[in-house]
């Protein structure tokens, strides 16, 4: 009798542990490329939430920086897969576009796990300077930290998050379809409101 309690026992703690750890580290159904669905790995960082500090490398120094999403200023972080293709690159440079235009309280960044050379030579080709482009590439901590980290894949969900000056997201979307571009027209708007509540 005693052997067959031990037995049970054993079990449950073998089929409840797993699974109440994945709950908490990964998602689906936010995030697919057409009818492939992907898995988000992280804590969701959405609407409401402190944004995490971003670090990550600078492609131009070479250096690691971290940007601290309550140190006053309103942030845009696009966060892409690969800026060596066409969507990514295409919406990359929308922003840099955009970000031209915005008041100077506002920054762009630009995070994807390019390695430094490819996100210079973009930038080279394109003209992208009024962005701030990030390099994610050695570990993927900021997708991780930020719940954007791609299992299948390795690489980052496409997605745009509007922080405030206080470091709270106000806004964000994650782009269903990953060859999709994202909602510009929305972000900016978040921008527009939050800007609206502070003082000159």
């Amino acid at each position: 009798m005693r052997t067959w309690i031990l037995v049970v026992a054993a079990a449950l703690v073998t089929l409840t542990v797993p699974a109440a750890q994945a709950d908490d580290d990964e998602r689906t159904g936010l995030h697919r490329r057409g009818d492939t669905q992907y898995t988000l790995v992280g804590p969701a960082v959405g609407v409401g939430s402190k944004a995490p500090k971003i670090t990550a490398r600078d492609p131009k120094t070479g250096d690691v920086v971290t940007v601290d999403p309550a140190d006053g200023r309103v942030r845009v972080v696009y966060v892409l897969p690969s800026i060596d293709t066409a969507t990514c690159s295409l919406s990359t440079r929308q922003f840099n576009s955009k970000a031209a235009d915005l008041d100077e309280r506002v920054e762009v960044v630009v995070v994807s796990r390019d390695l430094p050379a490819a996100w210079n030579r973009s930038c080279e080709t394109h003209g992208i300077d009024q962005v701030r482009p990030l390099s994610d590439y050695e570990s993927g901590a900021f997708g991780k930290s930020w719940g954007l980290y791609i299992k299948e894949t390795g690489l980052l969900a496409r997605s745009v998050s509007v922080v405030d000056s206080t470091g709270t997201v106000t806004y964000q979307e994650i782009v269903p379809d990953q060859p999709d571009e994202p909602n510009y027209t929305a972000a900016l708007d978040a921008v527009a409101a939050i800007l609206a509540k502070m003082k000159p």
